[in-house]
């Protein structure tokens, strides 16, 4: 969750271990901010978290899950699970003072819940997916918002009583999405943070030119293979698979904001070559460009029963 950021996604990776136990005051921890809190950055701690998105698009980052956000995206990070959301503003444009409301709460109080409570048991499947992050529906969200504003108000009991609310509506939810492929270990490591900052970063301003293992390695004077190690070892995915899991993203963007070609989008995110894009997006997304755009096309336009009846 960095400073005020522009189209460009321009994005500075930390993995830092967030507030000493002496900052909480209570069971369940309230905050929020706004786009350009210094909150924003990636970084891991020990509790769980649930994340609401309230305004603003962009990138999220979970684990080695790499998608985009809007408004009333809800997750569920799981203790040290690396995750960043950095939001696509206008250099002129209005930063809102309210981007993210969250909660958090620690194993320890769900397992002194559990002493004392049985029924706490029927979280274990939750917690367990939260490991890799869990994302929930856009409708669950928008029932879950109005409990973390009364959340933000209350206290004491009241804040736990708002908690158990919460959820329980989420063990209750149909439909969810795991994000990240592999649960974390704690990064302590600050020399080797500081170097996969740095990687990142290069990656995150030339992945839709031309770039190749061999230029980031460079970047941070290693050898090829050794930074290739490194980098897997420290994020959890390799070079190229994180690469390409950019391009593809962005190549959705383009295929649901742009009427441009498929080989025009294609070049355009970095890939050199037609018949590797169509293998890695079919390879993520399960389905052709072609159909991604078909079936994006059929959720975003949706004829009213007027129009329909007419």
């Amino acid at each position: 969750m960095g400073t005020r950021h522009d189209p460009q996604l321009d994005t500075t990776f930390k993995l830092e271990l967030e507030l000493p136990e002496s900052f909480y005051h209570g069971s369940i921890r309230y905050l929020q901010h706004g786009a350009d809190s210094p909150l924003i950055r990636w970084h891991c701690h020990k509790e769980y978290e649930l994340h609401l998105i309230v305004a603003t698009t962009g990138k999220v980052f979970v684990g080695d899950y790499i998608g985009n956000f809007g408004p009333m995206q809800l997750v569920l990070t799981g203790p040290h699970l690396p995750h960043n959301w950095i939001s696509a503003i206008e250099p002129e444009a209005e930063v809102p003072p309210v981007r993210d409301r969250v909660i958090q709460f620690s194993d320890d109080f769900i397992q002194q819940c559990r002493r004392i409570m049985p029924e706490f048991s029927q979280l274990d499947r939750l917690l367990k997916q939260a490991s890799v992050g869990v994302l929930f529906e856009q409708s669950l969200a928008q029932e879950i918002e109005p409990l973390l504003v009364r959340a933000e108000h209350a206290s004491g009991f009241s804040r736990v009583v708002i908690f158990f609310s919460i959820m329980e509506k989420l063990i209750q939810a149909k439909k969810t999405r795991l994000l990240s492929s592999t649960s974390f270990d704690p990064l302590l490591d600050e020399h080797a943070i500081d170097r996969v900052n740095i990687a990142v970063d290069y990656i995150m301003r030339h992945y839709q030119v031309g770039l190749s293992l061999d230029d980031v390695a460079a970047e941070l004077k290693m050898k090829p293979n050794y930074f290739s190690k490194f980098f897997k070892r420290s994020t959890g995915i390799g070079f190229i698979e994180f690469v390409n899991n950019l391009r593809i993203n962005r190549a959705c963007e383009q295929l649901i904001e742009t009427e441009d070609s498929i080989t025009d989008i294609c070049f355009k995110v970095g890939f050199n070559n037609i018949a590797n894009f169509n293998r890695r997006f079919f390879s993520l997304k399960e389905m052709t460009p072609s159909d991604y755009r078909r079936q994006a096309s059929l959720r975003y336009y949706q004829p009213s029963k007027e129009k329909a009846k007419a």
